[in-house]
Parts: structure tokens; sequence; C-alpha cells
């Protein structure tokens, strides 16, 4: 229900959001690069306040890339709430080229989707 006007569903096809857990964001035409991207949770560490997915199908996976996975941190703030820290790893395809200004334009959207989160 989070930014209805990106993701219209998430399907679970496996797990109940832990480790191991599959699950599938669906999109609306507003994601311009593709309608779904399938994703399987790696870790969670709550003390350490770190999550890691590896994309598996979809979103930029044989378009442009071979293989993304990432993480997320959360850093508390002293005056309250945290810093998101997202740090994702990617092979390219042989011969993709990535378009650093598209890659900016992604930044920019998925940090207006944290503060909308918050």
């Amino acid at each position: 229900k989070v930014l209805p006007e990106f993701f219209s569903s998430v399907t679970f096809f496996q797990g109940d959001g832990g480790i191991g857990t599959i699950k599938q964001f669906n999109f609306t035409p507003a994601n311009k690069d593709f309608s779904y991207a399938k994703e399987r949770v790696d870790e969670i560490d709550e003390d350490k306040m770190v999550y890691k997915y590896t994309t598996i199908d979809g979103g930029p996976l044989g378009k442009k890339l071979s293989a993304l996975n990432c993480e997320l941190k959360f850093v508390p703030r002293k005056e309250g709430g945290c810093v998101v820290i997202w740090i994702c790893n990617y092979e390219t395809l042989p011969g993709a080229q990535l378009d650093e200004g598209r890659a900016q334009e992604i930044k920019e959207h998925s940090g207006a989707m944290f503060k909308k989160i918050e």
C-alpha cells in the first residue's frame, strides 16, 4: 500500500518475510524500465540493523545486469530516526552500457520512496 503509484502488488512465493523468503514486487507503468522484480531475502540482522537481498528474476536482470545483490543498513541518528545506506553490487552483461543519468534518476526515486515510507 506504500507508493501505489509505483507498486501495484507484492506476491510471496516462499516464506513469511524472513531469510529465504522469495517475493515479487509488481510495478505500475510508472516504472519505465521493467514490470516486476523477484527477490530473495538473504540476511536479516536485527542487532546490526542490516537487511540483504538478491534479485533473482526480473528487474534489470537479463537486460543490463547478470547479477544484483543489495544491502540496506539502518543507522540511528541522535536526533531520532535513521539514515538508510543502500549498497548494491552488480555484474553487467557483456557489452551492456549503464546510463549514469538514469542511475542518478533511480537513486533520486529511491530516496523519495524512503521519504514517503517515513
